[in-house]
């Protein structure tokens, strides 16, 4: 059975309720390696799902790659969260990128999988553009 998929409620796809499980697994999956890998390897669940799904449907592959892009930015901001603290003087900017790093990427993936839910598209802010 298929499903619609939206976009500012225009009808952009139709899926299938297996392509709408693994767009979930792709947006679940970052969260799933953040807590696990203590932050640092967020983008990795990501990575794995878009390499193992993106020649089968391009719905999955488009969450897994908007899902990645946006950890490696979540990614950057953490580690130059860590390096600014190390340095002590810098710790008041340091400490803040890393709470908002964590605060925002649990934020969006959880807004995405919502949106995944009520069959719409959704698109992460601060994406830095790897995979497509």
């Amino acid at each position: 059975m298929t499903q619609s998929i939206y976009d500012n409620g225009r009808l952009v796809a139709s899926v299938s309720e297996d392509d709408l499980i693994w767009a979930k697994i792709a947006h679940l999956s970052a969260i799933l390696a953040m807590i696990v890998s203590a932050t640092s390897l967020s983008f990795l669940g990501p990575l794995v799902i878009w390499g193992l799904k993106k020649d089968s449907s391009t719905y999955v592959r488009s969450a897994a790659a908007e899902s990645f892009n946006f950890n490696i930015g979540m990614w950057v901001m953490n580690a130059i969260g860590w390096i600014l603290t190390f340095t002590l003087i810098l710790a008041p900017v340091g400490i803040p990128l890393i709470i908002a790093s964590f605060v925002l990427t649990l934020w969006h993936h959880l807004k995405a999988f919502g949106a995944v839910n009520r069959h719409e598209q959704y698109h992460y802010p601060f994406q830095i553009s790897v995979l497509s």
